[in-house]
């Protein structure tokens, strides 16, 4: 029997998920945040990701210790700290700075569908991975990345396409991440041997 379901997601042992919303056929690894933020049909993250603030799309591959949506410490006023905005913490009398999280969670991180982030990479807030990107591992990204598109580095610039222009516009078209759950079962051989031109050529795209 499969072990991932559409019904709910598997959520591996020690996670803290916090007002997250999750597609079908998705897996959080061992230790794993999601806080404030949605996981796309077939996405998965390994061991100790932190996912804040972050619409994810389906397909996407995130590694262990990734951190999307990382967030940031106030730095125009006198103190960093987080006392500032978690003041219930340190007095009974002080309340949260409820504007202050409202604010960090707009601050969205968008992950395009069948995105692959490597090991311990990071992205910051606000940036969009577009479709069929690639992070390398231990890559800060704090702009956004093209569709289908590889960069690696701190900061993060691009290596190289994934695919040519025209085949990465050709996959965005086909939009495959979209196909029914028996439709894909149809065509694993083929996204299995076939290269992605060989690919859209047999399917339309």
């Amino acid at each position: 029997m499969a072990r991932l379901t559409a019904d709910k997601p598997f959520v591996h042992d020690g996670c803290t998920i916090t007002d997250s919303a999750f597609g079908a056929y998705v897996e959080i690894g061992a230790g794993s945040r999601v806080a404030h933020s949605r996981i796309g049909d077939y996405s998965y993250c390994d061991r100790y990701a932190d996912i804040a603030n972050a619409d994810v799309g389906k397909f996407a591959n995130i590694a262990s210790f990734v951190r999307i949506g990382a967030t940031d410490h106030p730095l125009h006023t006198a103190a960093c700290h987080h006392f500032l905005y978690r003041s219930d913490d340190y007095w009974d009398d002080a309340e949260k700075d409820a504007g202050f999280f409202a604010h960090r969670q707009s601050r969205r991180a968008t992950i395009g569908h069948d995105t692959w982030i490597g090991h311990a990479a990071m992205i910051k807030p606000e940036v969009t991975l577009g479709h069929g990107a690639v992070v390398a591992s231990g890559a800060i990204v704090t702009k956004d990345v093209a569709p289908y598109t590889i960069v690696a580095g701190n900061p993060a610039r691009k290596l190289r396409d994934r695919q040519p222009p025209e085949i990465a516009e050709r996959l965005i078209a086909l939009a495959w991440w979209d196909w029914p759950h028996d439709a894909l079962r149809m065509a694993l051989e083929d996204f299995r041997r076939l290269d992605a031109e060989d690919f859209l050529e047999r399917y339309g795209g």
